[in-house]
């Protein structure tokens, strides 16, 4: 599969699992909201009737003292005025509005009495006309003074009831009772805290944990809003934990955000799976593109140094036989050299290579390779220096593996160097604390700063295939690093393009 199909595919699904995810977010967020709108306007509608139920409930308090006094001054009233109630009303007619209100009252409120006095209109034919008209009249004058009795009574209760203190006219055990039973109606069972103001902002009661701390809201309702305005009151009202509440809708939503979420992280990991692989295959198809050509060469050569030697129609002197079986031997050690490099890697990606530790001399086996290496870096036009300055240099380490290591680091050196200037190698040693440091560094092409986090892995070349003169198989790095780590030490790169580079190697020493 093309680059350009797997991105395609990847961006599609990408921009859909982004859109299911936004949706989702718009859901959420409707759901919040309405969950908002329906809780104020559940609160607000519980607040209104607190509201009427508090100005009801004074009213219902005041007729009933009223109602108490009215009782009491009928009881007290002389028989002869009970059993002429009914005419005096009639002869007084609206006038009877102006008279004391408890003693008329009375007079009306004694429907029985009344009755009695009905029984002094005369019954004859000739007088029923008269009684009807007289008992209209009655009718009319007593609808009157219920109307004036209930105008009154309100008007006592608007402006004489509002003359009490706020404290006076509000019960604020049943005011909380009453608004507790409102928004348990409305399906709300949060717990609140109330507090009560008047007209001016002065606190008249607050609930014992009244608090507007947190993130939880607070709503007002007026009292007594038919009062003048400086008799007012405000009841506010705080929810501590609203917003728990209004977010509780969203929490139905949560395993579903979830599992898109896990979708979408698998998705990305299963996209980052498939580009690796293809990087991978098309490295490991470098690989063995390398690998022929690196096979190859010595083979050739090898095959034509042997067809020399066997063809009996050249004459061959004893300097020519020396020349061709070195030419044998050396392609053969470069032979094993790249099976041997391959077969490495192949043990420790198994986690089956041999690793046979001992104590060295670092700076022993180094200037070793250093002298081995001297004649390769000359014939290249170089130089090499080697700077083994560290007073302790002894290490526990696998000596084959840390020869090659040094070697193959150096051999990289030969074969990047660049064409416009000498080759300059240098190795040195020094100690930091309880490590030995080893540095390998050159002035040749240098590594792009993209390529730099890669190099250290499998197949990974900075020119790939045939793109570069220089064949590799891209595992050099890799097994280094690799040994490196089995040797409980650490290695890093330093590159400049066009300036050099320099690999620095960190390894315990022996206590």
């Amino acid at each position: 599969m093309k680059r350009s199909t797997i991105f395609f595919i990847s961006l599609i699904i990408g921009i859909s699992f982004f859109g299911l995810l936004l949706l989702q977010a718009r859901i959420v967020s409707s759901m919040v909201k309405m969950r908002k709108e329906q809780f104020d306007e559940t609160v607000l509608r519980a607040l209104d009737r607190t509201s009427r139920d508090l100005e009801r409930n004074e009213t219902f308090r005041y007729l009933e003292t009223v109602a108490a006094k009215m009782d009491y001054n009928a009881d007290n009233l002389p028989e002869e005025i009970e059993t002429q109630g009914v005419e005096q009303s009639l002869q007084l007619g609206d006038s009877l509005l102006q008279s004391t209100p408890f003693q008329v009252k009375t007079q009306v409120r004694q429907p029985s009495k009344a009755a009695k006095a009905l029984t002094l209109i005369p019954s004859t034919t000739t007088s029923l006309d008269a009684a009807n008209l007289r008992f209209q009249e009655f009718v009319k004058n007593a609808y009157l003074y219920q109307k004036g009795v209930l105008n009154e009574v309100i008007y006592t209760v608007l402006y004489n009831a509002s003359e009490k203190d706020l404290r006076e006219r509000i019960d604020f055990r049943l005011l909380d009772t009453n608004l507790r039973t409102e928004l348990e109606s409305g399906g709300i069972t949060l717990n609140y805290h109330f507090c009560v103001l008047d007209a001016y902002g002065q606190e008249v009661y607050r609930c014992a944990d009244y608090s507007e701390e947190g993130s939880g809201y607070t709503y007002t309702q007026t009292l007594f809003r038919n009062d003048p305005s400086q008799k007012m009151g405000l009841l506010r009202v705080h929810f501590p934990e609203m917003e728990s509440y209004i977010l509780g809708v969203a929490s139905k939503m949560i395993p579903v955000l979830v599992f898109t979420i896990v979708l979408f992280i698998t998705f990305c990991f299963t996209v980052w799976l498939i580009v690796r692989q293809k990087r991978d295959t098309e490295m490991k198809n470098d690989f063995i593109n390398n690998m022929t050509h690196e096979f190859k060469t010595p083979i050739s050569s090898i095959s034509l140094a042997a067809q020399m030697l066997g063809d009996k129609s050249i004459t061959k002197s004893e300097a020519m036989i020396d020349n061709l079986s070195g030419v044998i031997v050396n392609e053969t050690k470069r032979l094993r050299y790249q099976v041997e490099k391959v077969l490495q890697m192949s043990l420790y990606e198994r986690n089956n290579i041999r690793f046979n530790e001992k104590e060295i001399d670092a700076n022993v086996v180094i200037d070793d390779v250093v002298k081995t290496f001297q004649l390769k870096v000359t014939q290249n036009g170089g130089s090499l220096t080697a700077n083994l300055d560290a007073e302790d240099a002894a290490i526990y380490v696998d000596e084959m593996h840390f020869t090659n290591v040094i070697f193959n680091l150096m051999d990289n050196a030969v074969k990047y160097r660049r064409d416009d200037a000498p080759l300059q190698l240098s190795i040195a040693t020094r100690t930091h604390g309880s490590h030995l440091v080893i540095t390998v560094a050159d002035n040749g092409i240098g590594i792009r700063h993209e390529d730099l986090k890669h190099i250290f892995d499998r197949f990974y070349r900075v020119h790939t295939g045939n793109q570069h003169d220089v064949k590799g198989f891209g595992l050099g790095l890799a097994y280094v690093k690799g040994m490196v780590e089995l040797m409980h030490g650490t290695i890093k790169a330093e590159s400049e393009l066009g300036r050099g580079t320099k690999f620095i190697i960190t390894l315990p020493l022996i206590d």
